[in-house]
């Protein structure tokens, strides 16, 4: 810990202009932070490849407040008794007299690698409610070589259907401005940005591929800026200003903590950074007890390829289908209740209800999870829903329906503010119903669960401004944008991890799908609370393969969930490609097995098999490497996963539409140079077996060859040992 030559931190007076200086660093990354007299200072990033870079801006601290109708000024001062470093940990503190605020910087290593978190926390030390402005997480202006070209990466989520772009690597030059913007809600505006997971990288291009890279660990309304102007790139990360202007209410004795956000710094490029930040998501954010069962990631039969009309006979035909295929769980989709809002089962069509069906799946060897939109509202006029025609329940909605308010469809309702406490204690008090009555082994949530905008004035974020109020209707959901849709957003996200961090209490090995109409919630907060995501609500093997590429960027493949559906499939060639686009990751097959040949049920139990046995241990906890192209559906594509741990591999490879491409070589990644690694091409058979050294392998690369379009294939690779004259060793052929 460096605290220039102070003996603590504590201990520095800075009444006569001194300043101290504490680090933190983790194997990839190294900060330095000075403790100025009016605020603190990010001083520095340091991480491999020899990358060291430099600010000499300061914290942006908030500089008034309101109260009582009134701006008053803030005056900040360094707090030496109340601030201390070790080598987990920074927190530096600050204190304005007038009002009376105390303020703490606080930076933290959880792991002995990856990236190092941070957050702002205000505290109301008076006797009056204080209306605090916008407070970033982080900013930074760091000093840049103007002649050093820089490259900006940012990842879109794949609400509703993954772009054509999805994966954004764009050159940053001198003048560019960029912001990205994150929320629950994802709509695709026309003409306008898609959402991006709250995260993005910046890195040399050449030598070394170093660079650094910063994201949040929140699921509410944030953004990231970057903006680059001669030898400065300054930016800053936290909560979305826009629409604005927020404000948020401090009442005496509370603490306002801005979102979490960690930086990271890195070199090997895109999936160098990937590799380390994918680790640290799964043992730091994640780690719960089911995502540390061998089972994990599972193998789900899902009911939604039937869609509403799903009952009590087709489940149960479904799940002894699924557990003659050997798929590892049943996930009742939509459709199983009585209304939205009244999650109980529709005694039409499941007569013994939703607790036998359970318990069903579990004789024949399956877990058991269920889909509910339990943050949704809706005109069930019974006891125990949640009904916006209770005067009480209706209060609790982010605005007023219609009189003559209906969903456009069976499964929509209107969205719930958490953050009123009577809201989050019914929907925490149904939760733990619904699982507990259900016999629960996973607990799917949908819809807009997270409210980012209220048109109410009683609730406890801030009221909205009359003049900049909107409420409109996306497809049965309303939805409000105002001057306080941070701040609504802020306050609901908060009260949602609450309710699943309870839950997650009372049931540790409850399994928790993060679901928002697709990939809508897909995020570093959201994986702190939950196991995996759904990650488009678009379900053919392009937009799976598409939705996977780009988010396995950043997040563990085994939280990433494909559903997989109906497609035209006219060889068994063509229907292995259809299962394996779905199989990078987490799968759930989301139609009727029934319905196949006994060809393809064939062929599905090898696929599934093959997943149990040699594709989930890489999935788990392997590196994975972009190995080609984003997907466009006619080219080539494909994915690598690698584990120095097990000393073995897998490509996964698939041939687009395009006629006139039979062939096409990928060059591997992350292999031992000096090693002989012995590939098998897996539909080949042990026939197919090749060796070669690793270098050749990551130079010259594999060549694939497959004579249908829109096919696929599976090569393993085995490290053997150490290679004779490596380098000297072909590039392998089938």
């Amino acid at each position: 810990m460096l605290l220039c030559g102070l003996p603590s931190l504590a201990a520095a007076a800075t009444h006569d202009g001194r300043s101290a200086v504490a680090s933190l660093q983790t194997a990839d990354t190294k900060l330095q932070v000075e403790a100025r007299p009016q605020a603190p200072r990010l001083a520095s990033l340091g991480g491999p490849g020899g990358l060291r870079l430099t600010s000499a801006t300061a914290e942006r601290l908030p500089d008034h407040v309101e109260v009582g109708g009134a701006v008053r000024s803030l005056q900040w001062h360094f707090d030496r008794a109340a601030s201390h470093s070790d080598s987990k940990e920074i927190a530096l503190a600050y204190r304005s007299e007038a009002p009376a605020l105390s303020l703490v910087s606080r930076w933290r290593v959880r792991a002995p690698f990856g990236p190092i978190e941070h957050r702002l926390e205000i505290r109301n030390l008076g006797v009056e409610t204080l209306w605090l402005p916008l407070q970033p997480s982080l900013t930074f202006d760091w000093a840049v070589d103007r002649a050093v070209p820089l490259q900006r990466l940012w990842i879109e989520k794949g609400a509703d259907t993954p772009s054509a772009a999805g994966t954004h690597l764009d050159a940053l030059r001198d003048g560019d401005r960029w912001e990205g913007t994150s929320s629950t809600y994802a709509r695709p505006i026309p003409g306008e940005p898609r959402e991006m997971i709250p995260w993005v990288l910046v890195q040399e291009p050449g030598g070394a591929q170093r660079g650094w890279y910063l994201g949040i660990e929140f699921s509410g309304r944030t953004h990231i800026t970057l903006e680059r102007r001669g030898a400065s790139l300054r930016g800053e990360a936290g909560l979305n200003p826009a629409p604005g202007p927020y404000r948020t209410r401090l009442p005496p004795g509370e603490t306002f903590t801005t979102p979490t956000v960690f930086i990271g710094s890195f070199s090997g490029g895109v999936d160098g950074a990937g590799n380390r930040l994918r680790r640290w998501v799964r043992e730091v954010l994640g780690s719960a007890p089911g995502q540390r069962d061998p089972a994990y990631p599972l193998m789900v039969s899902n009911s939604w390829g039937s869609g509403m009309a799903v009952d009590q006979g087709l489940a149960q035909r479904m799940i002894d289908d699924a557990a003659s295929l050997g798929l590892e769980m049943f996930h009742l989709d939509a459709g199983w209740f009585r209304a939205v809002g009244d999650w109980r089962a529709d005694p039409a069509k499941f007569p013994d209800g939703i607790g036998a069906l359970a318990d069903y799946a579990h004789r024949r060897g399956l877990r058991f999870g269920l889909w509910v939109s339990w943050a949704q509202a809706g005109t069930a006029d019974t006891p125990g829903a949640l009904r916006i025609g209770d005067p009480a329940m209706r209060d609790w909605l982010i605005a007023d329906p219609s009189p003559d308010w209906q969903a456009r469809e069976p499964f929509k309702g209107i969205t719930v503010d958490l953050a009123v406490p009577a809201a989050a204690a019914w929907a925490g008090g149904e939760l733990e119903r619904i699982v507990e009555d259900y016999h629960l082994d996973m607990l799917e949530h949908d819809g807009y669960l997270v409210a980012q905008g209220s048109s109410r004035s009683d609730h406890p974020a801030a009221p909205p401004d009359p003049a900049t109020l909107r409420v409109g209707e996306d497809s049965g959901y309303l939805w409000v944008e105002g001057s306080n849709s941070t701040d609504v957003s802020d306050h609901a996200t908060r009260a949602y991890y609450r309710i699943y961090e309870t839950l997650r209490e009372r049931h540790p090995q409850l399994l928790l799908e993060l679901c928002n109409d697709g990939g809508r919630m897909i995020d570093f907060g959201s994986a702190a609370h939950g196991d995996y995501f759904s990650i488009t609500d678009t379900y053919d093997p392009l937009s799976n393969r598409r939705a996977f590429f780009d988010a396995g960027h950043v997040l563990p493949p085994a939280m990433l969930e494909s559903y997989v559906a109906d497609w035209p499939t006219a060889s068994l060639a063509s229907f292995r490609y259809l299962l394996r686009s779905g199989m990078l990751g987490w799968f759930s097959l989301m139609l009727d097995t029934r319905r196949w040949t006994d060809a393809q049920r064939g062929a599905a139990r090898e696929e599934f098999a093959l997943y149990r046995s040699k594709l989930r241990p890489l999935i788990r906890a392997a590196d994975l490497y972009h190995v080609s192209q984003r997907p466009d559906g006619v080219h080539w594509d494909g994915l690598e996963y690698v584990s120095p741990a097990l000393h073995r591999g897998v490509l996964y490879a698939f041939r687009g539409s395009a006629p006139g491409e039979p062939a096409h070589r990928f060059r591997l990644a992350g292999l031992d140079a000096a090693a002989r690694y012995a590939l098998t091409f897996q539909d080949r058979g042990p026939a197919s077996r090749r060796t070669a050294n690793g270098e050749a392998l990551m130079q010259r690369g594999v060549e694939v060859a497959l004579p249908a379009p829109l096919s696929s294939a599976l090569v393993f690779f085995e490290q053997l040992g150490p290679a004779r004259g490596a380098g000297r060793s072909p590039a392998v052929s089938p």
